[in-house]
């Protein structure tokens, strides 16, 4: 496996190009499902999410060519298609089930395979479920797969999410797209992600109002047609790339990005001691005196702190002055870094769904192995700060959400490589 290695070297400065966001695309491109017109996406990330979420879409009929070196997305499904998601797709990829509310809608049945083979109860499909069975789809669940049907099509209704989960909404808010009728959803997620995805659907005739409030109107249609659609800024690498000066000085520009993405985040740098100013091109960077105060950070979703941007966040918190607490509302097991950070010389003590970060002058280097996706690249940026060499293993998680990160960073004159295994 391929390996990252760091070396601490000081401020950093440049600019760094804001690629298009994950999870936008990976909910956009199965929209290519309700259409049998072509859906182009411009300004794609290139990622390896992107091409599994290619290869479940092959599988069911779509064709999907990547133009401009993968920055353009050339989406059509107007053959035959395939309503069943095969676990050997499905489970690389927790996304994957983003296609079930597209098939229903388009066919009126769909077999998906549950993410990673896992029951309803570990992970919570039971909202994406309750949300399209509010729609008329019967739904149960047999060797591991969701059988899915909606006799005579789908129905506009009204229905209140227990939790506003992202994906639910997305696979609802396409669903609905051809329901018959009007449906309502209550308790949606408010993500900017959400809003991207609506302005797509429109853009392909939908009628959807209320995107990016917790309460969403949509219009059922008899079809859908084609368009080209930009992916939104992702802003949770424009917050990781925000936290690489933060932690190791310096000032840089993220292409691309913009503070109503990140605004808790953001409120955030600037209890800790960072500058953020929004330019014409993105959003300017710098630590503003000395070493970065301590602050506490609960995960919430959206307009709150991300939970994807926790792990990064840690690694500022790491050196900060005083004692910071954060807290992790959306997963579990989602402090698996902090041991890893431990390692580097953080004093970290984690309970349950809280860790408390005690501020130490300087961290060191040290090998360290990443858990998940994000982090492994908190590791990656508390190895910009810490003296001498980390090496980060088990770097196949960062692919999965950043693109070309040893490019970007070596770009701004950080000292990163990335070693490849024999």
């Amino acid at each position: 496996m391929d390996s990252i290695v760091v070396r601490g070297n000081g401020p950093l400065s440049g600019q760094i190009p804001i690629a298009g966001a994950k999870n936008a695309c990976l909910a956009l491109m199965p929209a290519t499902l309700l259409s049998d017109e072509p859906l182009t996406l411009t300004n794609a990330p290139r990622l390896s999410d992107i091409r599994t979420m290619t290869e479940l879409l092959a599988s069911l009929g779509a064709e999907v060519t990547a133009l401009q070196d993968g920055k353009v997305l050339a989406t059509s499904c107007h053959g035959e298609i395939n309503p069943v998601a095969d676990y050997e797709i499905v489970r690389k990829m927790r996304a994957s089930n983003l296609v079930l509310g597209p098939l229903l809608a388009r066919l009126g049945h769909a077999v998906v395979s549950l993410p990673g083979g896992c029951a309803i109860g570990a992970r919570p499909m039971d909202i994406h479920v309750d949300a399209l069975a509010a729609l008329g789809a019967e739904i149960e669940l047999k060797d591991g797969y969701l059988h899915a049907e909606a006799k005579g099509g789908l129905k506009g209704a009204t229905h209140e999410m227990r939790f506003a989960s992202v994906g639910a909404t997305e696979n609802f808010l396409m669903a609905a797209s051809l329901a018959k009728g009007t449906s309502v959803l209550k308790n949606a997620a408010r993500e900017p992600e959400i809003v991207d995805l609506a302005k797509c659907l429109r853009a392909m005739g939908a009628q959807i109002e209320g995107d990016g409030t917790s309460e969403i109107v949509i219009e059922g249609k008899d079809r859908l047609h084609g368009a080209t659609h930009p992916v939104v800024a992702d802003r949770i690498e424009l917050g990781t790339y925000m936290l690489a000066p933060a932690i190791c000085g310096g000032e840089v520009e993220c292409l691309g990005g913009r503070i109503d993405l990140l605004e808790s985040f953001c409120e955030k740098l600037d209890a800790a001691g960072i500058s953020v100013e929004q330019t014409h091109t993105g959003l300017k960077v710098a630590r503003k005196n000395g070493r970065i105060r301590a602050v506490d950070v609960t995960t919430e979703p959206f307009p709150g702190f991300p939970t994807d941007l926790q792990a990064q966040m840690m690694a500022l918190l790491c050196t900060a002055e005083g004692t910071s607490v954060l807290e992790e509302k959306i997963f579990e097991n989602r402090f698996m870094h902090a041991p890893e950070l431990v390692r580097m010389g953080a004093n970290i003590d984690v309970h349950g769904g809280h860790a408390t970060v005690h501020g130490v002058e300087k961290l060191k280097g040290a090998p360290v192995m990443a858990t998940d996706l994000r982090a492994s690249v908190s590791l990656i940026l508390a190895g910009l700060a810490a003296e001498g060499e980390t090496v980060v293993s088990r770097v196949y998680h960062l692919d999965r959400g950043y693109e070309r990160v040893e490019e970007k960073l070596a770009g701004v004159g950080a000292h990163i490589e990335r070693v490849k295994a024999n």
